[in-house]
């Protein structure tokens, strides 16, 4: 029996000789006795700072318990044991004694004189102690240790769960598979639906193929995402995995045993000069125990540092994958299967949330197509403000930073700040003179009417001088009724063209409402029952708008779209990074001054992100060349109208001045182009 796995008995109060021969007989060398003589405060010392693994067991009277505690080093109290020898009267005049055992080291009290059987069953107990003491440590460990890996699981599963991009999220599951077991290589496949294939719903399998999604090796120093794919099948190992669910674990892939149903391809080793030996491989299996996904870790290495250049350093470094590698990554990868899982759901409710945007817009646009691309334009414009402004570290923006949820919120309210245009009457929407189409037509076929009885009326009095008159008389009179007809045509001619030149949306000068109130003012009779007027009341205040094409009702029932717009929105249960989408899109069209609408807010009460989109809904407005009411305005031009508004303090200066030194208008050139084409 080694040194170390002896227990050592100091005797400081000096046993009976005979007591501790019979004592010892039974212990088959388990313990070593060293008698009081040999000077326990030297030995004591020696032998526990010499011999770190021997238990000793320390035999004192309850007189000298304290001295002999000051001689344990700390961080050794877990090798002793004590066992307090004393006579009745020195235990008596303690006092209450029976409180030692509460001490950790002190396991036992025995009254002097001390029989050889009562020294028997103490070092029977001291054995026991320490073989309790033993396991007790090696559980402790163990918690511990589980502990720990609780503690790194759930580590990584706050990681797998706060990632958010899927690329990511595939590449760390992989990383962290790898760096747990000291692995030097491994792959991620991803079971996905092979396209074209028959969906069978009672076989989760039967539509599915495996892709290979990323690669590292630690050795080869490569990293790289794969699109290539494989067919599910038991022939390999991914697949037999991915099939059955359950992991497996091979010492070596070249010696594989025979009736195995998978095999490996050495093919790939050969390809990029490398050999793979060991290899874990792991399904990630989703809450319905359906495989997702497959963990395929290569080499486990002795130093993680170590690279497998040759063969003969694989076999050198390389070693099996344990048992509690499994259950590691058998864990974590029930984390990262719910995680993957997670994100693909999150981003399929995204790609459906924004495809209802896009029909939104979609349904907005095909009310207007007009102003086809619009709102798409102001989401880039805005956006691209919003990033200009997260970077700036110059005051007023040095403190306003913007993360990808507020920039995604930005852009949804870009999108959709004109969606409330569905609540607005068509033929106002799309008004792109002052006459509404009907209404101009209307005017065109009464003129058209007054031309043809004019003529009617004229060609009658020639009819009836040529009757009433001679030849030569009915002539000249002929003469002078053709050029009086004709100047009655050439008017209704001039005011026609007239009333189509103010019919276009632009300024109208003061002189033009005078010729207005002329052409309002006159009549024409065609007989008693039918006379016509130039001009209706309506028809001739509708063309005394001074500036576009809407009067001041039409113009209120557009400025409502806002409103609609916030009150659609609001409905919308907005999750909390996007709980401010109703309000920026509802504050657009408001300005510094408070001349905006529809709350006519002042200046602090007006979102920055709102602002921002004030800028680009006018840019892009002005530049619009699909407007059929206005021609577009040159780039310089607009920046121009929007420096005005600056001056008149309705649009903010700062964010203008980024927009125009950032250039950020140039992030819609290409779409004026495609426009243009």
């Amino acid at each position: 029996m080694s040194d170390s796995s002896k227990i050592h008995i100091f005797d400081h109060v000096g046993l009976d000789d005979d007591a501790v021969k019979d004592a010892l007989k039974f212990s088959r060398g388990v313990f070593e006795y060293h008698s009081p003589e040999r000077a326990i405060d030297e030995l004591g010392q020696q032998s526990l700072s010499s011999n770190g693994e021997a238990k000793l067991l320390l035999l004192v009277d309850i007189t000298t318990l304290h001295r002999v505690r000051q001689l344990i080093p700390r961080g050794l109290e877990k090798l002793v044991a004590i066992a307090i020898i004393s006579s009745p009267e020195e235990l008596t005049d303690y006092g209450d004694y029976t409180q030692l055992l509460d001490s950790r080291e002190v396991f036992d009290i025995i009254e002097t004189p001390v029989s050889s059987m009562r020294l028997g069953v103490l070092l029977r107990r001291t054995q026991l102690y320490f073989q309790y003491r033993g396991k007790l440590d090696v559980l402790r460990y163990e918690l511990s240790e589980q502990q720990d890996e609780l503690k790194k699981l759930n580590e990584i599963g706050v990681a797998l769960s706060s990632e958010q991009d899927i690329s990511t999220l595939l590449e760390l599951i992989l990383t962290i598979s790898m760096d747990i077991t000291n692995a030097d290589a491994g792959t991620l496949y991803i079971v996905e639906e092979n396209t074209g294939a028959t969906f069978d719903k009672h076989n989760y399998l039967a539509n599915k193929q495996l892709r290979f999604k990323y690669s590292k090796n630690f050795t080869k120093g490569t990293s790289s995402f794969l699109n290539a794919t494989m067919p599910i099948t038991p022939k390999s190992i991914s697949g037999y995995v991915a099939m059955s669910g359950k992991s497996v674990e091979l010492n070596d892939v070249y010696e594989i045993p025979e009736g195995t149903p998978y095999g490996f391809n050495p093919s790939f080793d050969r390809t990029i000069n490398y050999r793979t030996k060991s290899m874990l491989v792991i399904p990630m299996l989703n809450r319905d125990k359906e495989t997702i996904g497959v963990i395929q870790l290569l080499n486990k290495k002795r130093d993680a540092n170590a690279k497998l250049m040759s063969e003969s350093e694989t076999h050198k470094y390389v070693i099996p994958f344990n048992q509690k590698d499994e259950n590691f990554i058998g864990s974590m990868a029930s984390q990262a299967a719910v995680a993957y899982e997670n994100r693909l759901l999150y981003d399929s409710i995204r790609v459906l949330f924004e495809g209802f945007i896009q029909a939104s817009v979609t349904a907005i646009e095909a009310r207007d197509p007009t102003t086809s691309g619009h709102s798409g334009r102001v989401a880039t414009l805005t956006v691209g403000i919003a990033e200009i402004v997260d970077k700036s570290d110059r005051p007023p923006f040095k403190d306003v930073k913007f993360t990808r949820q507020d920039l995604q919120e930005i852009k949804y309210a870009s999108l959709l700040h004109d969606f409330g245009k569905i609540g607005v009457r068509e033929p106002v929407l799309v008004k792109a003179r002052k006459l509404y189409e009907e209404e101009l037509s209307t005017i065109k076929n009464r003129y058209e009417i007054m031309k043809k009885a004019v003529e009617l009326r004229y060609t009658r009095e020639k009819v009836q001088y040529l009757l009433d008159k001679s030849r030569d008389e009915a002539l000249k009179i002929i003469g002078d009724l053709d050029r009086q007809c004709n100047d009655k045509l050439l008017e209704l001619d001039e005011f026609l063209q007239f009333i189509l030149k103010v019919n276009e949306p632009t300024v109208m000068r003061s002189e033009g409402f005078g010729k207005l109130k002329e052409i309002q003012s006159k009549i024409f009779a065609f007989n008693d029952d039918e006379v016509y007027t130039y001009l209706t009341d309506i028809e001739a205040a509708r063309l005394s708008i001074p500036k576009g094409s809407l009067d001041e009702a039409e113009r209120r029932e557009i400025e409502s779209h806002v409103t609609h717009t916030y009150n659609f929105l609001k409905q919308i249960p907005w999750t909390n990074d996007l709980r401010n989408v109703p309000i920026i899109a509802y504050s657009h069209h408001e300005k510094l001054d408070g001349s905006g609408y529809p709350l006519k807010l002042g200046l602090d009460a007006i979102p920055v992100q709102s602002k921002m989109m004030t800028i680009s809904d006018i840019y892009d407005a002005l530049t619009a060349n699909d407007r059929p009411y206005k021609r577009a305005v040159p780039i310089d031009r607009a920046l121009d109208i929007l420096g005005y508004e600056v001056k008149e303090k309705k649009v903010d200066s700062d964010l203008f001045n980024l927009f125009v030194d950032s250039k950020v208008f140039e992030l819609t050139l290409s779409a004026d182009v495609e426009r243009a084409s």
